[in-house]
């Protein structure tokens, strides 16, 4: 295609658009770059240049026109009027001065291009709308790039308006018309400008002072000598239209401002226009150039006070005028500003309001003269300074008044929590002896038991009843040492352990303190250290009164806690620290101990929580019993508590139906509240029963006894033992996840049937072999529970002696107890534990030894004492003759003449 020449000019009439995105307009005599990507621009590039990249020797021109988004069409650029036939554009009006214009004034024709491709980077979008004035571009460079696209140098040379879209399609060709310039080279260039066009000249002259004045200020920017030199001869050789276009580029100017450069036609306007926006350019240089001033300003005031403080400290300290308490480089303000003065003034304030020992008193003094003599903002004033609050903030001689009335304390404790009766003593102890004396150092108790009997809620009862503040620290899964004593003040970020931050968050010093499952802790020996090695300081009424905290450093006072801990077993505890507590035991609770707790805690703090008024759900004991013995099996009464609300909330559905049915909008009146739970109702809220009578449903059998059992989560529980014979080779088999002990035990126990054989009647002669052919396999179920202990010696021994003479055990009887080869019965622990789990699965009778009498007596609760018969034994044979009776033939008295 042969581009047309225009007669005014010696530019071509027709030409190949390109595009200009995002805001980019080309001006005359700029030099700029274009990234071209799409297939059409490749089609352009080749049909100008003939496929040859780099220089050419030709000449070749092309047209760049900006693009308009749909943003500056509808909110910026004013719309033109489309004309039907797309090949032609409505001229644009006479255009507005810019000077007081609006934004939406600047452009005042826009062309559509309809049903053309996009032709550069921006896909998918709508017909392009081009602005009607562009300019006129020599392509000077054309460079191919990695990734399919071109680089194309052009020049601007000529403005020029678009006059009819001739060509859509690979790319846009368009008739334009060059706009004239209203003066030429040679009417700026003559001597008599200044009477032929004053206007001009004046434009002229403000124009280049204006630009003289902004080379000026590019240079005191420190510029590269090679760049200034150019806009030096940029500024002096090129003519004044030339110089607008490139400095309206090189400054800050918006997209319509560059739009009213592009179309304006008079040479004076564009001077004006150009003369504004560098003077405004200026003006933001300024105001840069005085912030760094004033930023370098104080900068340098404070880099001369420290030479001359360190001048005056030289000096000083040569005449021996020295003053030690002040820094010997920045004086005693260290640099400070006011408003750090003030705030070390203060913090000096609360460090003697805090009333501080003598050695912390030093230790803080000490720290408080070296924040004065540190920086502000050195990274170590911030490290002493949080130090220094710390320290003031901790309460050093601040405790709260305790209410030493039994009466009250008793009352609380009674009202919060059903039974327990050996805590509340304890405490009520405890606050009579300070009633007495007046002082005592503080009780460290440890609570052990089951899960849900409320050993945490219980430290907050009795914070309530010493009238002291109340903190609980988490120690299950704790690993690291300094999360009880800190981190040590070298490393970045350190923190006051848990107790100091404790003591901190209360406020007073003789607060309630609870450690939560501390038999939780993880002991090791790696670099973390032991936490349990780290309470035991803590936890000694010796040493905790000197406690230091590797953060703080200064010893402080602890023995005014009252420290409560909490566990669910012994085992994992280590021993030095379980020597410093008092422990106190809390069983699981009974049946009936379930049922005062749910009436009178569980219930009503349901109704509370779901909206209902005291005494709206009327649930009867024996429904409260029946979700505790087929729907609980817990020690606790946490399971308790959560089906209880689940029956109120059911409850709750069946009010809002009802009062949805009837159409009613007000509040419900504590009658309608009011609802009754029958046992019929539980299978529908809770579903079927999990757990049954399963002690006495189950069948007898020869070789099936009912042992008792101490968990490891400090509940008891019912424990089954099964044997049974095989033929074999007289091999003893054992299953159920066992440990050693337990092993031992059936080993023990079998060895003394074998040799009681004759006596027992299970061999027809004295020299007869029990296992003569025979395998015995005994089984614990629930293999995947591991057991493990000496208690259920009696209950092998009986388990085998059932399965060779076949006689039957009783499924209500159930024993628990030690032997030894000589048949000896052994006293064994977790007897409360075991009897209260043996009561809840409907155990009668209960064997165990004569040394665990004391403990019945002592901790089993009245109400199981009551419902069931314990036998104490000291030897094997009374075991045997109170399980099997007349029906074995034993021989009483045999065990005295072994």
């Amino acid at each position: 295609m042969v581009l047309g020449l225009s007669s005014q000019h010696s530019y071509p009439s027709t030409l190949a658009l390109i595009s200009l995105h995002d805001h980019r307009i080309l001006l005359p005599g700029v030099v700029s770059r274009l990234v071209l990507r799409t297939r059409a621009s490749a089609q352009l590039i080749k049909q100008l240049s003939g496929g040859k990249e780099g220089r050419s020797n030709s000449t070749f021109y092309m047209g760049c026109a900006p693009v308009l988004s749909k943003k500056d069409v509808n909110g910026q650029i004013t719309d033109g009027r489309e004309q039907e036939n797309s090949n032609s554009l409505t001229p644009p009006p006479t255009p507005t001065e810019v000077k007081g214009s609006s934004p939406a004034a600047v452009s005042d024709t826009i062309i559509r291009q309809t049903q053309i491709e996009e032709l550069e980077s921006v896909q998918g979008a709508d017909n392009e709308r081009l602005y009607v004035y562009g300019c006129c571009a020599r392509i000077i460079r054309v460079e191919r790039l990695g990734f399919g696209g071109f680089a194309m140098f052009v020049e601007g040379v000529s403005r020029f308006r678009i006059e009819s879209v001739l060509q859509h399609h690979p790319y846009t060709v368009a008739r334009v018309n060059y706009v004239p310039d209203n003066s030429s080279a040679a009417l700026i260039g003559s001597p008599n400008l200044a009477t032929t066009n004053p206007d001009l000249y004046s434009a002229i002259v403000a124009f280049r002072s204006v630009a003289r004045e902004f080379l000026g200020k590019m240079k005191e920017l420190s510029l590269p000598e090679p760049l200034t030199v150019q806009l030096t001869k940029l500024v002096e050789s090129s003519s004044p239209d030339t110089l607008s276009y490139i400095l309206t580029t090189v400054i800050e100017t918006s997209f319509e401002e560059k739009l009213a450069m592009l179309r304006e036609e008079k040479l004076e306007r564009r001077l004006e226009m150009a003369s504004d926006w560098i003077t405004r350019q200026m003006h933001v240089l300024k105001i840069s150039s005085e912030i760094q001033s004033t930023v370098q300003d104080k900068l340098s005031k404070k880099q001369r006070e420290f030479y001359l403080r360190q001048q005056l400290a030289a000096i000083k300290e040569e005449l021996g005028e020295s003053n030690k308490d002040d820094d010997p480089l920045l004086g005693a303000s260290g640099g400070a500003t006011t408003t750090d003065e003030d705030e070390i003034r203060q913090l000096s304030q609360r460090l003697k309001d805090a009333n501080l020992p003598e050695e912390a008193s030093a230790a803080a003094q000490k720290e408080l003269k070296r924040l004065k003599r540190l920086h502000p903002t050195t990274a170590e004033w911030s490290v002493v300074r949080n130090y220094l609050e710390l320290v003031a903030d901790l309460p050093w001689s601040k405790g709260s008044q305790d209410i030493l009335d039994v009466a009250r304390a008793r009352r609380i404790l009674r009202e919060d929590h059903y039974g327990l009766e050996k805590v509340k003593r304890r405490i009520i102890e405890y606050i009579s002896v300070i009633k007495v004396k007046g002082d005592l150092k503080a009780p460290i108790i440890c609570f052990v038991g089951p899960p849900g009997v409320g050993k945490t809620s219980l430290g907050k009862s009795i914070a309530t009843a010493l009238n002291r503040e109340f903190h609980r620290i988490s120690l299950g899964g704790v690993r690291d040492e300094a999360d009880i004593r800190g981190h040590r003040r070298t490393y970045v970020g350190a923190l006051p352990g848990c107790i100091i931050h404790g003591m901190k968050k209360v406020g007073v010093n003789n607060p309630v303190i609870l450690l939560d499952e501390i038999d939780k802790t993880v002991n090791s020996s790696n670099h973390y250290g032991d936490p349990s090695a780290a309470l035991l300081e803590v936890l000694d009424p010796e040493q905790n009164n000197t406690f230091v905290d590797h953060c703080l450093n200064i010893p402080f006072d602890l023995s005014k806690v009252v420290f409560i801990a909490t566990a669910n077993t012994t085992d994992t505890i280590p021993a030095p620290l379980l020597d410093r507590m008092e422990m106190i035991y809390l069983p699981g609770y009974t049946f009936e101990e379930k049922l005062s707790i749910a009436r009178k805690y569980l219930l009503p703090k349901q109704e509370k929580a779901h909206g209902l008024l005291p005494g709206s759900v009327q649930m009867s004991d024996e429904v409260i019993l029946r979700i505790a013995e087929r729907y609980t099996r817990e020690s606790g009464v946490r399971t308790l508590e959560r089906h209880i609300a689940a029956v109120v909330r059911a409850k709750c559905v069946e009010l809002a139906d009802k009062r949805e049915e009837a159409g009613v909008k007000s509040e419900p009146t504590a009658e309608e509240m009011r609802c009754t739970v029958d046992l019929g109702d539980l299978e529908g809220i809770l579903g079927i029963e999990p757990y049954s009578a399963e002690v006495a449903s189950r069948k007898s059998s020869p070789g099936l006894v009912t042992g008792l059992a101490y968990t490891a989560s400090g509940s008891g529980g019912v424990l089954f033992i099964e044997a049974t014979q095989m033929p074999g080779k007289g091999d003893l088999k054992l299953t159920g996840k066992l440990g050693d002990v337990i092993k031992e035990s059936a080993q023990i126990a079998l060895s003394w049937v074998k040799s009681h054989a004759y006596k027992l009647g299970l061999v027809a002669y004295e020299r007869g072999v029990l296992l003569d052919g025979v395998d015995v396999h005994i089984h614990l179920p629930e293999g995947a529970t591991p057991k493990d202990g000496p208690s259920a010696g009696i209950a092998l021994i009986t388990a085998l002696v059932s399965l060779f003479s076949q006689r039957l055990v009783p499924t209500t009887t159930a024993m628990t107890g030690e032997i030894t080869l000589r048949g000896q019965v052994l006293p064994v622990g977790g007897i409360k534990e075991k009897v209260i789990s043996a009561h809840r699965a409907g155990i009668t009778r209960v064997i165990m030894p004569e040394r665990n009498r004391k403990d019945v007596e002592g901790d089993v609760p009245e109400k199981a004492r009551q419902d069931m018969e314990f036998v104490y034994v000291k030897e094997v044979g009374e075991v045997l003759q109170h399980v099997f009776g007349d029906k074995l033939s034993w021989q009483l008295g045999v065990e005295a003449r072994l």
